[in-house]
């Protein structure tokens, strides 16, 4: 009994030790965890509208239900942030910039705009007498004439009957020397010169052609009569521009209006030498907007005494407003931007060593040279993707969050979602590496690539206007769609991917396929466009393709397209805007 008695004082002294070790560290482990937990920053977020996410608890600001919660993924990140591996990042090429702002230093707008012929030298040469063109001496346009050059013969009745009447007056001169000299001025009037008049009176003899001479020196730029055609006196034979001056007209947007004054300076460069800048100052801003792109003229005056400024040639002038030296600008890189509609977002990596990416929605300025000016949406210092930002968006998609193209978030649907092997991924880990699908068969990217070279044909129809060979180009594009090879595609994942593009491909292709309405091909061709520049920036196509953009296009939302060349040729506008754009991004 009394052994029992000992069992017991133990077994009691050891609970009461037990409870003082480590009953007292479990609630301080309890507490600690707790304060963990409340000093953990909570955002919270919409039933109804994921997309809205707010530090504090409140109500949505499109529904007005009560916020809840934000949900955390097991690493941590809240709804609207998504993880990628270093290792991801590094093949897809993802380059990020820390953005800064800029002040009193050489930076400026960048505008576009063409070589023109200075209107104040141009010159008519007209007819000086009716007749009928017995021989035309200029046979096309862009011939060089100088001052005095003979231009053409003319046949004219008027001129023969003055001369017959010259010839009479010149044997009375000596009894009526007013008549004479009233026959001779009429002659003149009809700009013949003394030393013609002189010549028809020494040899008595009628003209019947007459020879036309330039008045002025310069380059033909409209022909508007052909030999055997009569003109009437007074009626335009000939258009010439003296091209020793030229316009360097650029197209400003509207936004940019308010930082441009006539007598800024501007430095102006060429295609043909991009190397050599032309410094001149703006001597007139068109007070008429254009309401067809939205744009307004501003005009520079350029020497071109040796020539070298060809009228239609492109150029490009960038100039540094003076109200642009007393602020300061937030910009970010033209490469860092998704358009989609109204929408301009980036991808902002958010500060700590792991690569973990955020959506945002910023409203932009004005263009400054390879730049654009932040409005509202960032801020100084925060670091923003600036190559490869296609990708970074195709990553976003895959785990659900939100993208350019679904700014709700959710997971991308496929069709395929029930098929064995085709299930979206499940967790963080998962998806964390669908990013590396990026490295595929080239048998995959060979076949990609004919139906790129199809889409690039669609768009060179839709430059030139051509809306039958536009449906045709369509029609190859749907037919090599079916015939790449998926089973090529060997991860799930890979596959899956590439079932949601396959999808918005053939949906847009059969859409201008079947229209015939170039106006409606062009709206089609937008989604298309988007379409496939993910396509071939995921996948590559083993070629460098130039992502373009035209702001003026999609009612003035602006659109993207591609293409195998540096030469902007614009697909939403054709004829009426070719050169209208500037590129975006090279793929490589």
């Amino acid at each position: 009994m009394k052994k029992y008695i000992i069992y017991i004082g133990i077994l009691a002294a050891g609970l009461v030790l037990g409870w003082l070790i480590f009953g007292n560290s479990s609630t301080s482990a309890d507490k600690h965890n707790h304060e963990t937990s409340e000093t953990k920053k909570q955002q919270w977020t919409c039933s109804m509208h994921p997309q809205i996410i707010q530090p504090e608890p409140s109500d949505c600001p499109i529904c007005g239900m009560d916020l809840i919660p934000a949900e955390t993924s097991a690493d941590g990140l809240i709804a609207n942030e998504f993880k990628m591996t270093v290792n991801a990042m590094a093949l897809a090429n993802i380059e990020t910039t820390v953005i800064s702002t800029i002040s009193n230093e050489v930076s400026g707008l960048m505008l576009s705009g063409k070589i023109k012929e200075n209107e104040k030298t141009n010159s008519i040469q007209t007819a000086h007498f009716g007749g009928r063109i017995e021989k035309l001496f200029v046979n096309s346009t862009s011939e060089k004439i100088y001052r005095g050059q003979q231009l053409a013969l003319i046949y004219s009745p008027q001129l023969v009957t003055a001369q017959k009447e010259l010839l009479t007056a010149l044997e009375s001169k000596s009894r009526d020397i007013s008549l004479y000299n009233a026959v001779r001025n009429k002659l003149k009037l009809w700009k013949l010169s003394e030393q013609q008049i002189d010549k028809i009176e020494a040899s008595k003899t009628i003209i019947t052609n007459f020879p036309v001479y330039s008045n002025v020196s310069g380059i033909v730029t409209k022909k508007m009569v052909e030999e055997g055609n009569y003109v009437k006196e007074g009626q335009s034979l000939l258009m010439i521009s003296n091209l020793n001056t030229v316009w360097a007209d650029f197209d400003a947007y509207e936004k940019q209006l308010s930082l441009i004054k006539e007598g800024d300076e501007i430095s102006i460069t060429t295609n043909a030498n991009p190397n050599k800048e032309i410094k001149t100052k703006i001597s007139f801003i068109n007070p008429v907007l254009n309401t067809s792109t939205r744009t307004v003229i501003v005009r520079a005056e350029l020497n071109n005494s040796k020539g070298k400024l060809k009228p239609g040639m492109f150029v490009k002038g960038a100039l540094t407003p003076q109200e642009m030296d007393q602020k300061y600008l937030l910009k970010i890189p033209k490469t860092a931007v998704l358009w989609t509609g109204k929408r301009s977002v980036v991808y902002v990596k958010k500060q700590g060593n792991e690569p973990i990416f955020e959506m945002r929605e910023v409203t932009l300025g004005n263009e400054i040279a390879t730049n654009y000016e932040i409005l509202d949406g960032l801020s100084e210092n925060e670091e923003i993707v600036t190559n490869g930002t296609f990708t970074v968006d195709a990553a976003a998609q895959l785990q659900g969050k939100k993208s350019m193209m679904n700014n709700a978030g959710g997971k991308v649907m496929t069709g395929h979602e029930n098929h064995i092997g085709m299930q979206e991924p499940i967790n963080s880990e998962e998806s964390k590496i669908m990013i590396e699908r990026l490295k595929v068969s080239s048998k995959f990217q060979d076949q990609l690539k004919i139906v790129f070279t199809n889409y690039i044909e669609l768009k060179e129809a839709l430059v030139n206007d051509d809306s039958n060979l536009a449906q045709k180009s369509a029609d190859l594009i749907v037919s090599n769609l079916d015939k790449i090879d998926m089973k090529l595609l060997t991860d799930s994942k890979s596959h899956n991917l590439w079932m949601s593009l396959l999808k918005e491909l053939k949906s847009s292709s059969k859409k201008i396929a079947i229209s015939t309405d170039i106006k409606n091909q062009r709206t089609h061709f937008i989604t298309l466009s988007n379409t496939i520049t993910k396509s071939v920036t995921i996948f590559g196509v083993n070629q460098k393709v130039y992502k373009q953009f035209c702001p003026m296009a999609n009612n003035d939302k602006g659109a993207i397209w591609l293409s195998t060349e540096e030469n902007i040729e614009n697909p939403y506008f054709g004829e009426m805007m070719l050169k209208c754009g500037t590129i975006k991004e090279i793929i490589n």
